[in-house]
């Protein structure tokens, strides 16, 4: 009996993990695409630089190589950037700047109509 309890533990346990890592996943590629635009950009400029410059070296293959380094860089970061974060524990709902994840809006400030003296309740 305590053997099938603790596969179950283990299941629940490698699911959260999992979860976690691809809520991790997601989160940190959409970070580098929208806040982290402007270094996209520099790293596209970069990159088609650095494939004129080896297309002398290598005439067939410098585009394809230098973007599959740049994709490939990008993806490694993430990736490596998800493990550590799920891997130390950390679960996106701790993070405060994150509340856009969540899917709830921050009320910044409470809405007063004219008639809400004779209609609202003023305890809420």
């Amino acid at each position: 009996m305590t053997l099938a309890q603790s596969g179950g533990l283990k299941k629940s346990q490698y699911w959260s993990t999992t979860k976690t890592f691809l809520i991790w996943t997601f989160t940190l590629a959409v970070c580098l695409l929208v806040v982290g635009f402007p270094l996209v950009v520099l790293m596209v400029t970069v990159g088609a630089l650095l494939a004129i410059a080896l297309q002398a070296v290598l005439p067939v293959s410098a585009v394809l190589l230098v973007a599959g380094l740049l994709i490939g860089a990008n993806l490694l970061g993430v990736i490596v950037g998800a493990s550590i974060l799920t891997f130390k524990g950390i679960h996106p709902s701790q993070v405060s700047w994150l509340h856009w994840l969540h899917g709830e809006a921050e009320e910044k400030t409470k809405s007063v109509y004219a008639s809400c003296p004779l209609t609202c309740d003023l305890e809420s």
